[in-house]
């Protein structure tokens, strides 16, 4: 049986989050249709407001924190990424892109990416298409066809659109799940398993 692991990124700032709550609900069923194809499940979620001044240092110094490494780290392991973002300006939010600036280069290449975001209006979805995917095909993430927007109005469980909501989740956690499932797990050289010998630091001295 496979062992799939699902890193979580969600850069939501409130607390309670409606962008936390959407990448909860991706997460379940995602576990749930990988489960359906076999593959044992571990999740590894990520709350961004938590690293806000470790991912600015990283900026400043180019280095990051013993708190912001393992973050990274889990997110180069993951087969597949869930990446949330509420809507700034019709775009992604500034802590949103710097954790993805900071990430080692090729981190994410064919790596399924399922995006997802919430706003104030069902009009900023269009941050998925002109804004997240641009992001993650510069980056060459494998991205998902469908992405999640969840509006206030999608909360509502009296609103028609609630199903809307449940629906797109499925359907994007399905998506998320056929792709892990088909890949390979990847594999991270770890740059101290081969140190060069002290010999040769030597002699290129």
């Amino acid at each position: 049986m496979k062992r799939r692991l699902i890193a979580v990124v969600s850069a939501g700032l409130r607390q309670p989050s409606s962008t936390l709550l959407l990448a909860e609900r991706l997460t379940v069923a995602t576990r749930r249709a990988l489960q359906r194809l076999g593959a044992e499940v571990d999740v590894e979620s990520v709350e961004l407001r938590d690293y806000g001044h470790h991912l600015l240092n990283n900026m400043i110094t180019g280095y990051p924190s013993e708190k912001l490494r393992p973050v990274l780290d889990t997110v180069a392991r993951a087969d597949g990424l869930i990446a949330v973002t509420p809507t700034f300006s019709a775009s992604y939010s500034g802590l949103f892109k710097m954790f993805f600036d900071v990430l080692d280069e090729g981190v994410l290449e064919d790596k399924p990416v399922l995006m997802a975001a919430t706003g104030g209006t069902a009009r900023h979805s269009l941050v998925l298409d002109h804004e997240m995917r641009p992001l993650f095909s510069y980056l060459r993430a494998a991205v998902l066809t469908t992405g999640v927007f969840a509006a206030p109005e999608d909360w509502s469980s009296g609103h028609a659109s609630a199903v809307s909501l449940a629906d797109r989740t499925e359907r994007a956690a399905g998506e998320l799940a056929r792709e892990v499932n088909r890949r390979d797990t990847p594999v991270v050289e770890d740059p101290y398993m081969s140190p060069t010998p002290f010999e040769d630091l030597l002699a290129g001295g």
